[in-house]
């Protein structure tokens, strides 16, 4: 299968028609009928329904559009690197990241090498731990920052000097909202709204004390401003890490810590023997030295 063709083949997604794309791409309508439909020949699979007005893609169709983003996604990024000259430190630093008030960090991290290294572009797209580890391990981003433990075999890891601390996010007129602290047996017998990778026996359900089945799990979420609008609109009681949503003035929300106090840890992990581009390794550099002067002061 060529990148041309999978080229065409998301032109054609994007544009929803045969007739748009072709004249997107500078292509008569049969050269590109052809292509695709060669494509599908060699899959053994029909990729799209080719309707009056628009094309729907397959079951099949939706999953090649995925990878066909991710290939042609890896491929410019890898030829950025490599075409990059040895004598101009350069180039782009991909990072997933969980939702949380670290990711200054990794700014700060940033900002201090950006004078000396004024090209070094970041690019930083959030997710929770499942979105973040995918893209690294398919090779879509250098580096990762997620909660929880690590998988040292297949990882090296940084963790970070400072914790995040775990509240729950309500209504300002919810019964729970006048307490100082939420406790487990607060929430026993209430809606909760709790991340999509909260599995039994972790951090939040050993801290609750009961199991997801014998908990009123009123929805999940993989990023935190979709729960935001779920409490909202009253759907439910969301766990949650402080310093993410605003709930300052005319805000409906209102945050609450945990009793006893419930933090997480995180860390900055990249895939074991990875050799980095200039760019990601002068960011590698900068973070090692900002937690090294961190723990300096600590002890200072």
């Amino acid at each position: 299968m060529e990148l041309r063709v999978l080229q065409y083949f998301l032109a054609v997604t994007r544009e929803q028609s045969i007739s748009g794309a072709a004249e997107a791409l500078h292509l008569s309508q049969p050269t590109l009928s052809r292509q695709l439909k060669d494509m599908e020949e060699e899959l053994g699979k029909q990729l799209m329904i080719r309707g009056n007005r628009k094309i729907t893609l397959t079951e099949e169709g939706m999953i090649l559009r995925k990878r066909a983003e991710e290939i042609l996604d890896l491929v410019q990024k890898t030829e950025h690197e490599i075409t990059i000259s040895d004598d101009v430190i350069a180039g782009d630093v991909y990072i997933g990241a969980g939702e949380t008030d670290a990711v200054r960090l990794l700014a700060k991290a940033g900002k201090n090498i950006q004078m000396e290294y004024p090209d070094i572009h970041y690019h930083i797209s959030s997710g929770d731990s499942t979105d973040v580890l995918e893209s690294l391990d398919k090779g879509l981003i250098d580096f990762g920052m997620i909660f929880g433990p690590i998988d040292a075999s297949k990882y090296e890891y940084l963790e970070f000097p400072v914790k995040d601390e775990y509240g729950i996010l309500m209504r300002k007129d919810s019964p729970l909202a006048k307490k100082d602290v939420i406790r487990p047996e607060d929430l026993h017998d209430k809606p909760i709204i709790f991340n999509r990778n909260t599995r039994d026996g972790d951090l939040l359900t050993s801290w609750l004390g009961k199991s997801l089945s014998e908990l009123n799990v009123a929805a999940t979420y993989n990023l935190l401003f979709n729960a935001s609008l779920m409490v909202d609109e009253g759907l439910g009681y969301a766990f949650a890490l402080d310093k993410i949503i605003n709930t300052d003035g005319n805000s409906n929300l209102c945050f609450v810590p945990c009793e006893p106090e419930l933090s997480a840890g995180m860390s900055l992990l990249w895939k074991k023997y990875q050799v980095f581009p200039t760019a990601a390794k002068k960011f590698l550099e900068e973070f090692q030295k900002l937690l090294s002067e961190n723990e300096n002061k600590k002890k200072g």
